[in-house]
This record gives C-alpha cells, structure tokens and sequence, in this order.
C-alpha cells in the first residue's frame, strides 16, 4: 500500500514531528492518532500549513499530499490573534495556527510596515519580551501557551557579524 509522510507541529509541541500513513487514510483518522500520542484535546483541529481552514475530517491524505509528503498543524485554535511591534508602531491580524513564521513576518514587514523585500530580508521575528527568535518554517500555533490563542512579536534587525578593522582592539 502507498504511504505518504505526514510532519507535523502542533499545540505544546516543541520540535516538527513525523510519520507515515496510508494514502487512503481520512485526516479524522490522522488527528485521533495524533490527539493520542500527545494527549491534545480531541476538539483540536487539523491543518496543512498556511491554510486558513481546517482540513475536512472525511478527506483522504493522498488527495492533499504531494512527493515530498505533506505539512499538518494540529492545535485547539481556530485562529491565532499576532500582534507584531516595530519602531514603535504595532499591528495585529488573526492567523490560522499553521501560519509560519515566514508568512507572518512577510505580512508585516513587507504589507503593514512597508518594508522593501530586501529590508524585510535583514530582518526577523522575535517572540515579545524574550530573544527567542523562531525558525521560518516554524507554525505559530505551535509557539502559543497552552490554552492561549494569541501571540505577540518584534520585528528586530537580523544579527549580523562583520569583520572587525585593521588596528581596531
């Protein structure tokens, strides 16, 4: 039988995860495998990654998947509210758990603060009130406290090491 790669992210989950499932397989059957391997509520739901609806509990994988598998987010949120701080300036949007830090950041670098592509390149997001600065494929839903649908960001400048001068000490 044909297997396709589900990764996934999700609610109090730290790091991606992986398995592999019959293609004919119903996401209902994914998301009741996942609710029990990490004990997440069985109301949670599941959804391809950047998708702003969740996916259907009667489709089958194989019709979403494409060669390389397919990306899900799992999470008790419908939306995440995303409030985004720059140079003062703060703006807020609601975003489908499985957003990635790399959607959110272009959102608002590039369409709210009106940043060049290349600008928006120089810079990151960093979670409000800590360094932690997520990978862009990271799922939002994924970084949000348990039971909290809301998450707040700094668009700072990208740390860049430059080489120092001649004769500098």
């Amino acid at each position: 039988m044909n297997t396709i790669d589900l990764f996934y992210q999700g609610e109090g989950l730290g790091e991606i995860e992986h398995f592999a499932i019959e293609a004919d397989a119903t996401f209902a059957a994914v998301k009741a495998r996942l609710v029990e391997k990490h004990g997440i509520a069985a109301d949670a739901l599941l959804f391809a990654e950047d998708e702003d609806d969740p996916l259907d509990d009667d489709a089958r994988v194989g019709d979403r998947a494409c060669a390389a598998g397919l990306k899900l987010h799992l999470n008790r949120c419908r939306r995440v509210e995303v409030v985004v701080t720059f140079n003062g300036e703060t703006v807020d949007r609601h975003f489908a758990p499985s957003a990635t830090i790399v959607r959110v950041k272009q959102w608002a670098a590039e369409h709210k603060f009106k940043m060049s592509e290349e600008e928006a390149g120089e810079h990151v997001l960093q979670i409000a009130g800590t360094h932690d600065r997520p990978a862009p494929g990271t799922h939002i839903g994924a970084l949000t406290p348990r039971k909290t649908c809301a998450l707040g960001f700094d668009l700072v400048p990208d740390e860049r090491v430059n080489g120092a001068l001649e004769g500098d000490a």
